[in-house]
């Protein structure tokens, strides 16, 4: 039987369940997640290996989970939706991810909006069927209204946390998707360096620590990461925009910082296999979301192309 592989978009407005579905599909966690919408700042990549079956092909799902779509403010939120739009083109399917427990609105139409201009075929996916009350009889009409919008190739509902309806979709993506070839390792499942994994972890537990405007106007940058036999060592910066804002990242007596270093540092040595001294400090970068070619250089990708080039020197 032929292997079927191919990119496919995963889009919706912000706190939908775009990274929770990701880390559901791929079985490992490949992106971090919280209750706060924009937690996603970069597209993340996972890969889903799909094993071959009675009656369904073996294949390989690329997987591109994008940022919320909103309408953008700052520098970031541009860059934000720039990795939206770069996420779509090229890819051979999008999986249109909303909240089935709320009324569609115009944030939504913005959404379908992109995915109409894809001009690529598009998957419905209604999540959260699980925090629907009473009868799941209720989903009908949220159907109806949707395939009256669009004419999607499917429809499919689904809890992305439970997990649930995800054996369906998964059966549905790999024999949409065209024959094709492996372009990823079987034992790979995400292209983000260890780096930038660390500086999402890190970040993470800022969004669940902190409230307001706090999480919003912070970033981390990895300063030294040095492996060592038995111990990986790691020292990371958290920026943030104002005096006042440090001051609730540190905390009283260094308390919040501490607390978010350890609950950190437990994530990083789970996923590294080894333990790991982690030092954080915090920086004040005044207005670090409206510079353009600070957002710029914050993007992974650049970055490993820059210690690329310089290695050919």
């Amino acid at each position: 039987m032929s292997f079927h592989s191919g990119f496919v978009c995963i889009l919706g407005r912000p706190n939908a369940g775009k990274s929770t579905l990701l880390n559901a599909l791929v079985g490992e966690k490949v992106a971090i997640i919280s209750p706060k919408p924009q937690t996603t700042r970069n597209r993340i990549l996972g890969i889903l290996h799909v094993p071959k079956q009675k009656g369904r092909p073996e294949g390989q799902v690329v997987l591109l989970d994008t940022p919320g779509v909103h309408r953008p403010d700052t520098s970031l939120g541009r860059k934000m939706m720039a990795e939206v739009r770069e996420g779509l083109d090229g890819c051979e399917l999008v999986l249109l991810i909303v909240d089935a427990t709320r009324r569609f609105a115009q944030a939504d139409q913005l959404v379908l909006d992109l995915a109409k201009q894809s001009r690529t075929p598009v998957f419905l996916l209604l999540n959260k069927i699980d925090l629907l009350r009473g009868s799941k009889e209720k989903l009908l009409p949220v159907i109806d209204e949707y395939r009256k919008l669009y004419d999607f190739k499917e429809v499919i509902p689904l809890s992305a946390r439970k997990p649930e309806g995800l054996d369906v979709l998964l059966e549905k993506l790999i024999r949409f998707l065209p024959e094709g070839p492996r372009y990823f390792p079987d034992d790979q499942v995400t292209d983000q360096p260890v780096r930038f994994m660390v500086a999402e972890i890190i970040r993470e537990q800022v969004l669940v620590e902190t409230s307001e405007e706090v999480p919003y106007a912070t970033t981390v940058v990895i300063e030294q990461f040095e492996e060592k036999p038995k111990m990986t060592h790691i020292a990371a910066a958290i920026l943030c925009e104002r005096a006042g804002q440090k001051g609730i990242l540190v905390g009283k007596g260094g308390q919040m910082l501490k607390k978010i270093g350890t609950a950190a540092r437990l994530q990083i040595e789970k996923m590294l296999g080894k333990r790991v001294f982690l030092e954080l400090f915090v920086k004040v970068q005044g207005n670090w979301r409206e510079s353009h070619e600070f957002v710029e250089e914050l993007d992974w990708r650049r970055q490993v192309e820059r210690l690329s080039g310089s290695s050919k020197l």
